[in-house]
């Protein structure tokens, strides 16, 4: 079935006229041949039978399948069958064009779909075939390649084409792909193997990713995979049916193809997983692993290699390894031979130290609280990532049993106890080292650290741990780490250390718990006793107002120290300067403010603030008056830095200076200065005319008399008229009143009209009604 003839006419052809590209031929090879010869080319693989072939009608010029020689090109396989999602002629070298094929009703593929849960696949290309096996493994190796791979395009985070190797048992319908990522189930793809692409996604699988291709490349593709390697578990002469299939995804645009190495389809025997350090799965420094190569059969060979070189008198079915390496084995099965590989790596054991741990003891009994992890750091020898548990026994920690389940508040049971830290790697190798648990008694007495209460003279306020550290410093050895708790059993373990700012929680005085560490070992467990003292205590801010107009007179400012008995220092400052006084009362007669620090025995000292303002009689710049109406009132205008209230006629005092709906008079109006720098007093008339009179001689209303004539109305002067207009009268502000005569003689009763004319020139006009 080997058609060498057609075959060496092919290669003619492709050396003389391509060059360094990987070339094709559609018409050389049946799919059989390409199956069986091709693929296979083995007598152990038997009854091997295409079942069904699928791929892009292009009118019998092309195919989408078929024979690849590399041409003595970089591309990895020398030869072999690829199958692509556009024409076989676009998978030849160089990569200078777009491989974007689509053929009429080129449909997709519905397994593939299923096994790799995918949808609206087309372009399918599919070969079908029947085998049957004497070994209980096969394996052949590929490249995917595709021109979704596109180098620092997002796309290639997004889009793939899809493909498969389904395998199933003749009898069964259940596929299972084998053409997935190294130790995982998840399928070769664009999106699933690639490096990254700066900006929109990392690099995934990118150990098994091969290169990213320039227009130099041997294939017409935009990137591809490195060797892969399928490997499918069967069962020996038993019929399996293998479907070879790949398709474009959701549409035709940029083709893919997978590239099959001839004579890679071949038998293995397992050797196990790879064990190795970037899976998690190397083995320890020291340790001996058995290779199993066993094979039904009594009379099969075996040939064992390290790293490609055989090793000399291997021939059993088991090889001990202590070494790393790729290690290799042949199993010849009457003349057909199956391969197995598998690679060794080791990890080197976790270097501990023995160590020392050292607690304090306040009772001098050798027992105390230990947490185990403080000695962590002094087990490891080296830096890396490590798992440590601790046991009561040796035996205990070399088969990780029986664990300390209280490590981190570990009480010991006798003096000088040694547990056992067991560091073991993310591989699983570990080592042992032994942990002195010992105790440490130093008794220290420490004065208490004394500071002032804040403003608030509750006795709390924060305390700078800072500065009790600094007089703890002084009474325990030089270069002492010194830390604050709550309890002794958060100090003995490292817990919940106290920051640098702490406001006490018992008011005044308050015991908290010191932990002196030296040369990273305990040295002593103590307490310092945090006292809060008293400030002084004054009276709130305040404010005082001068008398401006009394100046220079002084007046007596007080500090305002509050019921409290002993010696206090005084301190006065004017305007933010200092004013060079200390005693409790001083004399001022200067506006501004006053500041007044006072300091008691215990050194603590509180501040008060007098704001002095200034104030002074009041001046009267204008007065208001609304008369001879039916709603009078006075309004009193006044400048001055006072605070003014007004009073009329020795009444209430008010805010207001006006005064409303007042009766025509003469009233006494007193301006007050409320910060006591003064007051001052007018009389204000009110002018008003009454509507009538009754010169009867009874004394009653006999005359007619104007409301509100005082001094203040100088050279007023009042003219009555009858209603024709005839003068009848004149009064000024000396005469008693008109007593409704006219040259002795009474007059009727009657309407008669006046006119008031002030000296201001202000005039009143009205009428009134004389009654007998």
């Amino acid at each position: 079935m080997k058609h060498w003839e057609s075959l060496l006419f092919f290669l003619f052809i492709t050396f003389v006229s391509f060059g360094q590209n990987v070339q094709v031929d559609a018409q050389s090879y049946t799919a059989q041949e390409l199956i069986e010869d091709i693929l296979i080319g083995s007598n152990c693989i038997s009854n091997i039978n295409v079942t069904n072939v699928v791929g892009g009608d292009f009118g019998g010029t092309d195919q989408s399948y078929g024979y690849f020689n590399g041409n003595n090109s970089s591309f990895p396989f020398s030869e072999g069958l690829v199958l692509s999602t556009g024409r076989l002629s676009n998978v030849e070298g160089p990569n200078t064009s777009l491989s974007d094929d689509d053929a009429n009703n080129w449909g997709g593929d519905q397994d593939l779909e299923n096994v790799l849960n995918e949808h609206n696949t087309l372009n399918a290309t599919i070969i079908e075939f029947d085998f049957q096996s004497i070994a209980e493994q096969i394996t052949f190796r590929y490249i995917f390649a595709s021109e979704e791979y596109q180098e620092g395009n997002s796309n290639t985070c997004q889009y793939s084409d899809l493909f498969g190797f389904l395998i199933r048992p003749e009898n069964e319908q259940q596929y299972t792909n084998i053409a997935v990522v190294p130790n995982t189930q998840t399928p070769v793809k664009v999106t699933t193997v690639h490096s990254g692409i700066p900006g929109a996604c990392d690099p995934i699988n990118e150990a098994y990713f091969g290169s990213w291709n320039n227009s130099n490349a041997p294939i017409n593709f935009n990137g591809q995979t490195a060797i892969l390697t399928a490997t499918a578990n069967v069962e020996r002469n038993q019929t399996y049916h293998v479907k070879l299939v790949i398709a474009d995804e959701q549409n035709y645009r940029y083709d893919s193809a997978v590239f099959l190495e001839a004579g890679s389809f071949q038998l293995a025997t397992d050797l196990g997983p790879d064990r190795l350090i970037a899976n998690g799965t190397a083995l320890c420094e020291g340790e001996t692993y058995q290779l199993i190569a066993q094979e039904p059969g009594n009379t099969n060979t075996y040939r064992w290699f390290k790293d490609g070189v055989e090793l000399i008198g291997e021939t059993g079915t088991t090889l001990n390894v202590d070494s790393e390496g790729t290690y290799q084995v042949e199993v010849n099965i009457n003349g057909c031979i199956l391969y197995g590989d598998v690679i060794i790596e080791y990890t080197p054991t976790p270097q501990v130290n023995n160590t020392t741990l050292t607690q304090c003891d306040t009772n001098q009994d050798g027992l105390s609280v230990f947490n185990l992890f403080d000695a962590e750091n002094d087990v490891l020898a080296e830096n890396g990532t490590y798992v440590t548990n601790f046991y009561n026994s040796l035996n205990e920690a070399n088969n990780a049993i029986n664990e300390i389940n209280t490590p981190t508040a570990y009480n010991n049971t006798t003096p000088n106890e040694i547990v056992f830290a067991r560091v073991e790697n993310q591989f699983g190798c570990y080592n042992v080292a032994e942990v002195t648990l010992n105790t440490t008694y130093n008794p220290i007495s420490l004065q208490p650290y004394q500071t002032c209460d804040d403003n608030n003279n509750d006795g709390y306020t924060e305390f700078d741990l800072n500065l009790v550290e600094a007089q703890i410093a002084q009474s325990v050895p030089a270069n002492s780490q010194i830390r604050f708790y709550v309890s002794e059993e958060d100090a003995f373990l490292n817990n919940n250390p106290i920051n640098n700012a702490y406001i006490n929680t018992i008011a005044y005085s308050e015991n908290m718990v010191v932990k002196i560490t030296n040369n990273q070992s305990c040295y002593a467990v103590t307490t310092i006793r945090l006292d809060v003292l008293d400030n002084p205590y004054l009276l709130p801010d305040e404010e005082t107002y001068y008398c401006t107009n009394s100046h220079p007179q002084q007046i007596t400012l007080n500090a305002g120290v509050v019921n409290q008995s002993g010696t206090f220092n005084y301190q006065w400052e004017f305007n933010g300067n200092d004013l060079g006084l200390s005693s409790e009362n001083i004399q001022i007669n200067e506006i501004g403010t006053y500041t007044v620090t006072v300091t008691n025995s215990n050194n603590c000292s509180s501040t008060r603030h007098i704001e002095v303002l200034p104030s002074n009689a009041p001046t009267i710049e204008d007065i208001i008056v609304v008369e001879a109406s039916n709603n009078n009132s006075i309004t009193i205008l006044v400048s001055g830095d006072g605070n003014y209230e007004y009073a009329l006629n020795n009444g209430v005092f008010q805010t207001s200076n006006t005064f409303t709906n007042l009766a025509p008079g003469v009233y006494n109006v007193t301006i007050n200065d409320t910060n006591n720098c003064g007051a001052i007093t007018v009389d204000v008339s009110i002018l008003g005319f009454p509507k009538f009179f009754t010169p009867n001689g009874d004394n009653i209303n006999d005359y007619w008399i104007p409301k509100g004539i005082n001094q203040q109305n100088p050279n007023l002067k009042i003219s009555i008229f009858n209603r024709y207009g005839k003068l009848l009268k004149i009064l000024d502000n000396y005469e008693y009143g008109w007593d409704g005569t006219f040259k002795g003689k009474l007059l009727p009763s009657d309407d008669y009209w006046f006119k008031t004319e002030l000296s201001n020139g202000k005039t009143y006009t009205g009428h009134f009604t004389l009654k007998r």
